[in-house]
């Protein structure tokens, strides 16, 4: 077991569409932590060129960025502001680490402790709450595509099999959050 040291670090949740990382960064940016999505990289740049926010105009937009500079595209541009939550004291929860590359680069440019968390659903259970969010639902259909296209395409599954630790996620929200409860308590992780 990894027990994080007294200085700040960061723990990086990964994991398939629809598992439950948002449920738990939300949590634990509640809790004190600095969070930073990914994802939200390319909802701002979505954004900034003045598209509608929609899977197609993120896909583009994400596949520019990673074009331009690299598969750790989103974790190169975040490293500054994560770097700066560092140097104010605080713990990180990264909501979203998807390519390997992205890992590599922050578990080496980072400076600070680097724990990935892994959160796992089984896909029919992901797939039913994608089709059920607010915010950009998904048909099971889109749902199978995205799987694949982040698999094939994003170097997902690499973060994912590197994970130091892996809550399930095949009950509540509630049941989740106490699994994470219960490991931070383990690690000795504060915000």
């Amino acid at each position: 077991m990894h027990n994080i040291p007294r200085q700040p670090g960061a723990l990086a949740l990964v994991g398939m569409p629809g598992s439950g990382k948002t449920v738990c960064a939300e949590h634990l940016m509640r809790r004190g932590f600095f969070s930073l999505r990914f994802g939200a990289v390319v909802v701002d740049e979505v954004l900034r060129r003045g598209l509608d926010v929609n899977p197609a105009s993120e896909r583009v937009v994400r596949e520019e960025l990673r074009a331009r500079h690299g598969m750790a595209a989103m974790a190169a541009i975040s490293l500054p502001k994560l770097k700066a939550a560092l140097a104010d004291g605080r713990n990180i929860i990264i909501d979203g680490l998807y390519s390997f590359s992205e890992y590599q680069l922050l578990d080496h440019e980072l400076g600070a402790p680097l724990l990935l968390v892994a959160v796992a659903a089984p896909r029919h259970l992901r797939y039913e709450r994608l089709s059920q969010r607010l915010i950009r639902p998904l048909s099971a259909a889109e749902a199978r595509e995205r799987d694949i296209r982040e698999i094939e395409y994003l170097e997902k599954g690499g973060p994912i099999a590197m994970a130091d630790y892996t809550l399930l996620n095949d009950k509540t929200p509630d049941d989740l959050l106490r699994r994470l409860e219960n490991l931070l308590g383990d690690l000795s992780f504060e915000p």
